[in-house]
C-alpha cells in the first residue's frame, strides 16, 4: 500500500454547485458499492492511498492535479453519505478551514450513536495534524483535515498544507492499520515529486532527538532559555527580516515551556500532544538538544517516490502490477454497481480510462 504525501499546485475557486452535486451523487454511489463489495475497511484503506485518492477524483469530473481534488473530493464524500453512514458503518468528519477544527466533536457525534469510545479516534486525529503540522516541518501550513472511520475503530486520515511561496498543497496520508509509532515513521510511504528543507522528527534517524526533546521539555524554562540564547545563531534564517508569524519569540516559548515542564511528558508523543506545543517549539527543542546532546534532528524531507504507482524503467521503483490492476479493477466495479444515470457511469468510465493511460 503506497500511502503518504502528495504535491499539488495550488488553485484558486471552488466546484461550481451543478458539479458538485454530481460528484457528491457518484461519490456516494461508488463507495456504497466498494464497501458492498469488498467492506468498509478496504475503503478507508483505498482513501489512505494518494494514487486512487486520485483517481477517484478524477472518476468524480474534479480537474485531476488541482490541490481542490483533496477539498472537493473529501467534501463530497462527506455531503454524499450524509444520513446513511450508521448503515453503511463508514464515517466522515472534518473538512477545510473552520470545518476541520470540528472533527473531534463530530467523531463523538458519530460514536455516541455506536456506542464506541471515540476518545482513541480524536486522539489519532490530533496528533496526525500534530505531526503533519509540527514535527513534519517541510513549510505546508495544514488548512484541511478530513477524518474517515468506521464502526469497528478504524481509521484513515487525509489532511492537506499550503506553501504560500511555491504555491503548491501537499496532501498527507495516514491509515491507521498502518501505524506503529505516531512519532516514528507513522506514513507507511511517501509519494511526491517536490523535495524541501525539512525538520523532521519523525524521521527513525531523529530518535535520539525525540528523546533529548521530551527530557529537556521537562526542565525549568529559564534553563532551556539560556541555552537557547547560545544557539541564537542557529535560528538565523536566510532572509533579513524578522516575521514573528515565523521566527521563536522567547516570551512566548517561556510560556509553553512552564506548560511542558508542569505537565513533564514521558516522550516526545506526549510533549507533542501538549497543548500549545507547535513547531516554534519543537524547532528549540531539536536545536537545544543537539547543542547539549548532541542529538541532531533529521533534515530528511520525507517524500521518497514520485507520485505514481511506480515507473516503466523501474525508477523509483517498478510498477506493482498487481496493485495497479487492482486499483482499476475496483473503480470500475465501484462504477458499474453504482445506481446512476447511465450516461454519468459512462462519461465516468472514460476519465477513469484516461487517468490510467
Amino acid at each position: 500500500m503506497k500511502t503518504g504525501i502528495a504535491n499539488l499546485p495550488l488553485h484558486h475557486g471552488k466546484a461550481p454547485r451543478w458539479l458538485f452535486q454530481r460528484m457528491s451523487k457518484l461519490a456516494r454511489g461508488i463507495t456504497m458499492a466498494v464497501i458492498e463489495e469488498y467492506g468498509p475497511g478496504e475503503m478507508l484503506r483505498r482513501l489512505s492511498d494518494t494514487y486512487w485518492f486520485q483517481a477517484f477524483g478524477c472518476v468524480l469530473g474534479f480537474d485531476w492535479h488541482s490541490s481542490g481534488v483533496t477539498t472537493t473530493v473529501g467534501g463530497a464524500l462527506k455531503e454524499g453519505l450524509r444520513g446513511i453512514e450508521k448503515d453503511l458503518g463508514f464515517f466522515v468528519a472534518g473538512g477545510k478551514g473552520a470545518q476541520s477544527r470540528k472533527t473531534p466533536a463530530e467523531i463523538r457525534a458519530f460514536s455516541e450513536k455506536l456506542a464506541l469510545d471515540a476518545t482513541p479516534l480524536v486522539y489519532a486525529s490530533r496528533l496526525a495534524a500534530k505531526v503533519d503540522n509540527a514535527a513534519v516541518q517541510d513549510g505546508f501550513q495544514l488548512y484541511h483535515h478530513h477524518f474517515f472511520f468506521n464502526a469497528d475503530g478504524r481509521w484513515c486520515v487525509v489532511q492537506q498544507g499550503m506553501n504560500e511561496e511555491t504555491r503548491y498543497a501537499r496532501r498527507y496520508h495516514w491509515l491507521g492499520e498502518g501505524v506503529r509509532d505516531f512519532v516514528c515513521e507513522p506514513h507507511a510511504a511517501i509519494c511526491s515529486d517536490v523535495k524541501t528543507e525539512t525538520l523532521n522528527m519523525v524521521a527513525s534517524e531523529s530518535a535520539g532527538s525525540r528523546q533529548a526533546a521530551a527530557v529537556i521539555a521537562c526542565e525549568r524554562p529559564e534553563l532551556i532559555l539560556n541555552e537557547l540564547g547560545r544557539g541564537d545563531d542557529l535560528f538565523l534564517p536566510k532572509r533579513h527580516e524578522i516575521r514573528e508569524t515565523e521566527d521563536i519569540r522567547p516570551d512566548y516559548l517561556r510560556k509553553i515551556l512552564l506548560r511542558t515542564y508542569e505537565r513533564q511528558p514521558e516522550n516526545f508523543e506526549m510533549l507533542l500532544g501538549t497543548e500549545g506545543v507547535g513547531p516554534k517549539t519543537i524547532r528549540a527543542l531539536s536545536l537545544i538538544g543537539e547543542l547539549i546532546h548532541g542529538a541532531r534532528p533529521s533534515f530528511r524531507d520525507p517524500a521518497r517516490f514520485s507520485y505514481a504507482h511506480g515507473g516503466k524503467d523501474g525508477y523509483p521503483y517498478p510498477v506493482d502490477r498487481a496493485l495497479y490492476d487492482r486499483s482499476i479493477d475496483m473503480l470500475q466495479k465501484g462504477l458499474e454497481s453504482a445506481k446512476i444515470d447511465r450516461t454519468e457511469k459512462v462519461r465516468a468510465l472514460k476519465r477513469l480510462a484516461g487517468f490510467y493511460e
